[in-house]
């Protein structure tokens, strides 16, 4: 299957006439484009030993937007044809008024598809499929007497992209999505404890019907729940804090990342708005928003207008170097488009959004990190949070936590929950560690109700002087 062709392959849309259609709307427009999306999703839900739910759907439509000056039309709809086109362009040319004089230059295209036009949905078969999840779930009830729930789903989407600007510009990019949960509740006798292990990415399913990797997602998750039964109620205080490697790094995604998206700062609603050259964190410290990455969830061959995505170095050694852009951002700040404009579907405007966001490699350990701690917090996993972009306040409940005293690691706690804001926090940070590694592939970023798939990553972080909620003094 042909990207260049698909949606006139399925449609009654025609390429030359649809290309005319657009030059036309949007001749009097700073920029614009139509975004044509056609995906199709599948789940599988099975619960203490049944099928407790399955579905599958497909989604499509169109997006036309026509930018003036600092003003958006959009119209959408979910029916590809030139009658629906033609009442959306009626539509999105109430903003001529703001015209600027200037279409704004179409991205080049240089780097090669990430990912086939093939859909990996239909690779296994749906008996196969609920097959897997019986044998995760045998296999966990058998590896320990205290489990007494299992969950496991599994889910996939294959999307299909197509963006037409009205200079002739085309740009197509196909985009897979699979992911893996498992999560089981055990006891003591007592009391219930539950953990989860999730993964995934932009790749088929055929990763997870090896035995070897859906048993590991079965032993972390159990691992997970075991640990929890033995916690004892964490600590409150202020107190030096170890952030575990992969996905931590949603701290770091929540309360830095958002704040270094280009509308924030164009609005001067960041934190770091004004700061670009300057020292915002320790030295050593180096965060970077890649795009390019294979298979991660948040990599794209090109954004939601068409720019390529990108390796984006937005901290460097401490020092602020960059803001993430969409196009309309970069235009009015008058700096380059990122590959960060993106939309949660056909029916959301593009904005500022990350896509894999990570920091660099340190010098030390993780038993270095540890080492200098004498009575502190190791956070190894993270669960829910609430962020506030504009100061980047933040408080995060760690799920998987242990005590450190005197340069070891002693007990789990669990409750403890992470108090701060991220530009202090980056200022903070000791020690950066060596073994930076991205999430296992479950992060979904929401911003101003539109959610899209994004990845995190850090490696070890030792960070002094964080407030940590418990329940004991």
């Amino acid at each position: 299957m042909k990207a260049d062709t698909f949606f006139f392959d399925q449609t009654d849309l025609e390429a030359n006439k649809t290309s005319s259609f657009v030059a036309d709307t949007l001749q009097d427009a700073d920029d614009g484009e139509l975004y044509l999306q056609y995906v199709e999703s599948e789940d599988i839900v099975f619960d203490d030993g049944r099928i407790r739910s399955s579905s599958f759907d497909t989604t499509q439509g169109f997006g036309l937007r026509m930018v003036c000056g600092e003003s958006t039309g959009y119209a959408h709809a979910n029916v590809f044809n030139m009658d629906a086109l033609s009442r959306a362009a009626k539509a999105v040319q109430a903003v001529k008024s703001g015209h600027a004089g200037t279409l704004d230059v179409s991205p080049k295209i240089a780097q090669k598809p990430l990912y086939a036009p093939a859909n990996p949905l239909g690779d296994q078969s749906f008996q196969d499929k609920v097959a897997l999840l019986q044998q995760i779930d045998a296999y966990a009830r058998k590896k320990s007497n205290q489990v007494v729930q299992v969950s496991a789903g599994l889910s996939g989407e294959w999307d299909v992209i197509k963006i037409i600007r009205p200079d002739g510009f085309m740009a197509e990019d196909f985009r897979p999505m699979v992911s893996l949960r498992v999560s089981i509740v055990t006891t003591d006798g007592k009391i219930q404890e539950s953990a989860n292990h999730s993964g995934g990415g932009r790749i088929g399913y055929e990763d997870f019907f090896k035995e070897e990797v859906w048993q590991a997602y079965v032993d972390e998750a159990l691992r997970g729940a075991l640990v929890k039964l033995e916690a004892k109620p964490a600590p409150a205080g202020v107190m030096p804090v170890v952030l575990g490697s992969g996905w931590c790094g949603v701290l770091l995604h929540e309360a830095i990342g958002h704040g270094l998206e280009g509308d924030f700062n164009r609005k001067k609603t960041s934190a770091f708005a004004g700061l670009m050259g300057e020292q915002v964190a320790s030295k050593g410290v180096t965060v970077v928003d890649d795009g390019t990455l294979p298979d991660k969830r948040g990599s794209l061959t090109i954004d939601d207008e068409g720019t390529p995505s990108n390796y984006n170095v937005l901290i460097e050694d401490g020092i602020l170097k960059g803001y993430m852009q969409d196009r309309l951002n970069a235009r009015l700040m008058g700096v380059p488009a990122t590959g960060n404009g993106r939309r949660e579907s056909f029916a959301h405007l593009p904005m500022p959004r990350m896509t894999n966001t990570y920091m660099l490699n340190g010098a030390h350990n993780k038993q270095e990190l540890i080492e200098n701690v004498d009575r502190g917090l190791y956070a190894v996993n993270f669960g829910g949070g609430q962020v506030d972009i504009t100061s980047g306040k933040y408080v995060f409940s760690a799920t998987e936590a242990y005590m450190i005293e005197k340069g070891k690691i002693t007990y789990p706690v669990k409750g403890a929950t992470l108090i701060g804001d991220g530009p202090t926090a980056l200022t903070k940070i000791r020690m950066v560690g060596n073994d930076m590694a991205l999430d296992p592939g479950v992060g979904t970023c929401g911003k101003e109700g539109q959610s899209v798939p994004v990845g995190v990553g850090q490696p070890s972080l030792l960070i002094d002087g964080i407030t940590v909620g418990g329940t004991q003094g």
